[in-house]
């Protein structure tokens, strides 16, 4: 049984950056695609970043506009996500996903495994 367990999520200011941790345990995290999303109330979950398994390929939503950087430690099974000038619209909760294939995607519905997702509220 894969977990994932994402922290890191906090109240900042608008231009302010906030780093997120997503550790996975239960299974061989080196050999799976990681994602990003995030999920305003009352909006669906939204695609932010992935990575591939070699981390050789990364993808953005386009409302990232440079601000966010995907990364993963394979050595300590965790994947990050690097957020400057954040801003009111990013706030919402947001979640980690893991694939069972080497390849990332931007599709929610591609993932098998989430973590219980980690609150990012930005003010104005």
């Amino acid at each position: 049984q894969v977990r994932l367990v994402e922290s890191g999520g906090g109240l900042v200011q608008a231009g302010g950056s906030l780093r997120l941790s997503c550790v996975a345990s239960g299974q061989s995290f080196n050999n799976y695609g990681k994602g990003w999303f995030r999920q305003a109330p009352g909006k669906e979950r939204e695609f932010v970043a992935a990575i591939h398994r070699s981390s050789s390929t990364t993808y953005y939503g386009d409302f990232v506009e440079g601000r966010f950087t995907i990364s993963r430690d394979n050595a300590k099974n965790t994947v990050y996500l690097q957020m400057n000038n954040l801003q009111p619209e990013d706030t919402g909760v947001y979640y980690c996903g893991q694939k069972t294939t080497p390849i990332a995607s931007v599709e929610s519905s591609a993932y098998d495994y989430w973590g219980q997702g980690t609150q990012v509220t930005v003010s104005s």
